[in-house]
């Protein structure tokens, strides 16, 4: 194996973990309903949010906390989210279909996304908050507004292009947004068309989880909103988007460990931990490291409801050096959010099933096919490295020890650590579930389990796809009565499913 094995433990809170606990369960499920298959949990939801909450409370604001709908396309989150106080961001029509089917109202709905007339039809039609893009998006909703005598539509301004004076901050560009140089003419169209359309705010939405980035955009915001209120018009609400981040790794060490070895692997200076020798970014140029590490940061010690308390507790230098948040308190404006990963944290899993064990010629590491597509999992697709959790079919163990990496013996021939690769079950050499070299704590056997924790958010179904007829991964949603799990499949939950009711 060439040395010690460079473990990613996923972290598993309390829900998960008991989950994770239950082979019996997650065997009887993907043996009715296949592999791969994804088990939600809806409840855990509630509490990602309660979390989110609890930083507003801090900070003493207010406002709504969407979840970002592109994120999952599960019913039972959706209908769960709607049994809270929280709303949701809906990006195309068909989210914005489903969400009202499953329980929100207009008022906990904001419209964002790329839009066709269909889109902004029935948002308008619903009374859905809008977020404009540009000034011929708010041309052609204003158009609609007045066409089809639809209710005056509230609106929010999506700006970029945000500059800092004096040090400048990176920032990188969008294409959702109008910068804000372009302030003035879209200000004059809002007022233009103020018979239709509501201005409520400013919002902005930048690919990035820097800080320094986001609390210059929310500073910039601030600073057009003063020049709302200037020409009379009554914002009262700011926009962040998502983007807060999530911790997927139990252990810091390991992280730091496995990329250390990797950018020794890419240099040559020990073997491969990659299929095919893949740097992830990273490449050697003539005895020269070159190139960046494009893996998402899977180890984030701040991160999801952490990462909003420490934006919030930022200086805003253009503005007196005051924290941002004392300034959205100052002026009473709502501060709504649009998490999608980070609500989703610890929300679900994905369970493939092992279908055969390779011994390499050479001896090297395993190869292990699972029935499942790299589609299905789609870690690799966001840079996010992790360690699936091996459920055996027949463990060897009946003590109740615990189901991870390093603890785990199961039902193979050997209890040593193994490496392997994960290849998916599609006549393509590309389909890898992992290329990195993944270290599992035995060796598995044909009819156990991988586990891959934590894939609610965007690695569950945003790329998944029906190729050469091999089914997509169906759901299920799992929700705890007492000690006992209990599930339905994910189309058929209800807040009123679970005994009780939901919390």
């Amino acid at each position: 194996m060439g040395g010690q094995p460079l473990y990613l433990e996923p972290r598993l809170e309390s829900r998960l973990r008991s989950l994770v606990h239950s082979p019996e369960l997650l065997h009887t499920l993907t043996d009715a309903l296949g592999s791969p298959l994804n088990v939600l949990v809806p409840d855990q939801l509630a509490d990602n949010l309660a979390r989110f909450r609890s930083v507003y409370g801090t900070h003493h604001l207010s406002g709504q906390v969407f979840l970002a709908h592109k994120a999952n396309r599960s019913s039972a989150l959706l209908r769960r989210l709607a049994a809270t106080d929280a709303g949701v961001d809906v990006a195309s029509l068909g989210e914005l279909q489903h969400a009202l089917g499953a329980g929100l109202t207009p008022d906990r709905i904001t419209a964002t996304g790329p839009k066709n007339p269909e889109f902004l039809w029935l948002a308008a039609r619903t009374s859905v908050t809008v977020s404009l893009d540009t000034r011929d998006e708010l041309e052609q909703l204003a158009t609609l507004v007045g066409k089809y005598a639809l209710p005056r539509t509230r609106v929010l301004l999506r700006l970029s292009g945000f500059e800092a004076s004096g040090v400048r901050v990176l920032t990188r560009r969008s294409r959702f947004g109008t910068a804000v140089r372009e302030t003035a003419p879209l200000l004059e169209a809002v007022e233009r068309h103020a018979d239709v359309l509501d201005l409520v705010g400013v919002a902005y939405h930048l690919d990035t989880t820097s800080l320094s980035e986001k609390a210059l955009a929310l500073e910039g915001c601030l600073r057009v909103l003063e020049e709302c209120r200037s020409r009379g018009l009554r914002p009262r609400a700011v926009d962040i988007g998502g983007g807060f981040g999530v911790n997927y790794l139990a252990d810091g060490g390991q992280w730091e460990r496995y990329t250390t070895a990797l950018t020794e692997a890419v240099m040559g200076i020990r073997p491969p931990l990659t299929h095919g020798g893949h740097g992830y970014g990273l490449r050697n140029e003539a005895g020269t490291l070159r190139g960046a590490l494009g893996l998402y940061p899977a180890h984030r010690p701040v991160a999801a409801a952490g990462y909003l308390d420490e934006l919030l507790s930022r200086s805003a230098a253009s503005l007196g050096g005051r924290p941002l948040a004392a300034l959205l308190l100052e002026h009473l404006y709502d501060l709504h959010i649009e998490p999608g990963r980070a609500l989703l944290d610890q929300c679900g899993l994905t369970l493939t099933k092992v279908l055969e064990v390779r011994d390499d010629e050479a001896g090297g590491p395993l190869h292990i096919r699972l029935a499942a597509k790299a589609d299905d999992v789609a870690l690799e697709d966001h840079g996010v490295l992790m360690d699936p959790v091996v459920v055996p079919r027949h463990p060897m163990n009946a003590d109740g020890a615990d189901i991870g990496p390093g603890t785990t013996t199961g039902s193979g021939t050997g209890t040593e650590p193994v490496a392997a690769y994960l290849f998916g079950n599609l006549c393509l050499e590309a389909d890898l579930i992992t290329r990195r070299t993944v270290f599992l704590p035995h060796r598995p056997a044909p009819g156990d389990l991988l586990a891959f924790a934590n894939t609610a958010g965007y690695c569950m179904d945003f790329h998944t796809t029906r190729a050469q007829h091999q089914p997509a991964a169906r759901k299920v949603a799992a929700w705890q009565e007492g000690d006992r799990w209990r599930w339905c499949l994910d189309d058929q939950y209800w807040p009123t499913t679970p005994v009780g009711g939901a919390q």
